[in-house]
């Protein structure tokens, strides 16, 4: 497990003193830059700033070029394409779609904040692809222009072991969640096996409980029980709900 937890307040820190200028003309030898840099050096993390309106990247911290070869004022969305696992360029692309969906939502009610947090696998600078933990935060403000900002902190979550097919993600409003990622953190996710899971497939393709039975060799009976346990899992009131969600994450 990374060893120096801390408090996530010192982005919100970084916010207020650079919020007023739009995150323009950042100051190395600001202290709360200075100490921003520190943490992310010691904890295998980098973070990103960005304008969602302008599509624009204001801010980059060094930690990127030691984590994944990336120049800091050289990022452009680009990059995080050429060094995702290939098995994930599903699911980075549907997550890049939710970050647009996410930013109308917040500047749609012109207030308020969002969390979407997700983990990836990214190639590192000797060519090993490593699991990150993605904590996407977004804000708007009236000022100085109106605007939707995200910033993203990146951390190295290689010491967590997911389970097969089970990838954390949270979309939602709790910024609880917005903290130094810990194991209670990266179990969010549906925990389905891999029978249930493809069951999950074959009712996303309209088939039915009998037709799956079918299909898989099992009685009615059976792929019944897999249905319940699967919502009982997912904490969610139908399979529709759960299909919607599992697309979001990329696992469908």
């Amino acid at each position: 497990m990374v060893k120096n937890p801390y408090s996530y307040s010192i982005f919100f820190d970084f916010i207020e003193s650079y919020l007023p200028t739009g995150f323009l003309n950042i100051n190395p030898n600001d202290p709360i830059m200075q100490q921003l840099e520190q943490v992310m050096e010691e904890n295998n993390q980098f973070i990103t700033m960005a304008d969602l309106g302008q599509i624009k990247f204001l801010f980059v911290s060094e930690g990127i070029r030691q984590m994944i070869g990336v120049e800091p004022g050289e990022l452009n969305p680009g990059h995080f394409v050429e060094v995702t696992h290939p098995d994930d360029l599903h699911r980075l692309g549907l997550l890049r779609a939710q970050t647009f969906v996410v930013e109308k939502e917040v500047m749609e009610t012109q207030k308020g904040s969002a969390l979407v947090s997700f983990t990836i696998r990214l190639r590192n600078t000797d060519g090993v692809f490593r699991n990150h933990l993605c904590q996407a935060y977004f804000f708007y403000s009236p000022g100085p222009y109106k605007a939707v900002y995200l910033i993203q902190v990146i951390s190295n979550v290689d010491w967590f072991k997911m389970k097969k097919q089970c990838y954390h993600h949270y979309k939602g409003k709790d910024l609880s969640l917005f903290k130094y990622p810990d194991e209670d953190l990266l179990k969010i996710c549906p925990h389905l096996s891999d029978r249930e899971l493809e069951i999950i497939k074959l009712i996303e393709k309209g088939l039915s409980s009998k037709q799956i039975a079918d299909k898989l060799f099992l009685s009615v009976f059976t792929v019944n029980t897999h249905r319940s346990n699967i919502l009982e899992k997912s904490g969610k009131a139908s399979v529709p709900e759960l299909i919607y969600e599992l697309k979001e994450q990329g696992l469908l």
